[in-house]
């Protein structure tokens, strides 16, 4: 599977014009696997239901942040709702019936335009945030389609950009802090899999819904940053030296969260004490401290641990 998957400008134009006159509609009749083999066809069913059960456990905390969508009467939400199949939902109030409608219509055209990843618990934490701020299927849709282009690693069955990634802060805690290292080491936990949700939904679960916002962009600027740096001569690189440019950015904040914590977890005697701890980071992270303690890192490690 390759990480970043584009169609040229050319066909993404011409797909979008069509989605865009015809507004992103999955039910379980009209919603099947462009290929014809009964293989396919399981994938997607059992995509489907997975679906549908993550759309409706989707939290609330996006309504502030979207008016126009808070506001949606109860016939739209039943209407919608109904369209794309979506079952157990008569506890949500009608803004949030919506948004899971939403969720399953955008989160099935997605398995259907990229099989290969189809869907994996975790793919609606990323595309919740763009389904409340962007009130067309078709621009959430696109916008989510871009961003998957560089985290659909993260959903490969055979877990090896994960595991790449996880590597990544375990070099960062052997580097940056050895004391914390050993320790990990004592209690075999090096692998750093008590991170592997936060690797996975890029921090979605431990920040706010401004916060995930906030770190998104700096992510996205940082990733951007990147990309313009490889296009300049070396003399200007050579004056930048001490502006450290990262594409895995957010591989130093999780580790930064980490070691915000690492007496605590000094004296943990298993991953699952650390783990809890980590739970715990939820909803309680400076996420602006995080980012000045990440940028530390990237200036201290720099040429010191594997690009």
């Amino acid at each position: 599977m390759t990480v970043n998957e584009e169609s040229t400008g050319e066909e993404h134009g011409t797909d979008e014009e069509n989605l865009k006159r015809s507004p992103i509609s999955s039910t379980t009749d009209n919603a099947e696997p462009n290929v014809g083999n009964s293989k396919a066809t399981e994938d997607f069913t059992t995509w489907q239901r997975i679906i549908r059960l993550d759309a409706v456990r989707m939290n609330a905390e996006w309504i502030p942040y979207s008016p126009s969508q808070a506001n949606v009467t109860e016939e739209m939400a039943e209407e919608l709702a109904m369209s794309v199949g979506l079952k157990d939902d008569d506890h949500l109030e009608p803004c949030r019936q919506h948004h899971a409608a939403r969720l399953v219509s955008i989160l099935e055209a997605y398995a259907l335009f990229d099989p290969e990843t189809g869907y994996c618990q975790g793919m609606s934490d990323l595309l919740s945030p763009f389904v409340a701020q962007l009130d067309e299927d078709y621009q959430a849709f696109w916008c989510f389609v871009q961003f998957m282009n560089t985290a659909r690693h993260n959903f490969r069955l055979d877990e090896t950009g994960i595991r790449r990634q996880l590597n990544k802060i375990s070099s960062i805690f052997k580097v940056a802090d050895p004391h914390l290292y050993s320790h990990l080491e004592s209690i075999d936990a090096q692998d750093c899999y008590f991170v592997y949700r936060m690797v996975v939904v890029l921090l979605r679960r431990e920040l706010t819904f401004e916060q995930t916002i906030s770190l998104w962009e700096v992510i996205w600027a940082e990733k951007r940053a990147a990309e313009v740096r490889h296009l300049r001569n070396s003399s200007w690189r050579k004056s930048k030296k001490k502006s450290y440019i990262r594409d895995d950015l957010i591989l130093f904040v999780i580790a930064a969260a980490v070691r915000q914590k690492r007496k605590i977890i000094e004296k943990c005697k298993g991953v699952d004490e650390i783990l809890r701890e980590c739970n715990s980071m939820a909803g309680n992270l400076d996420l602006w401290l995080l980012l000045d303690d990440a940028r530390d890192l990237v200036s201290a490690l720099h040429g010191r641990i594997p690009d």
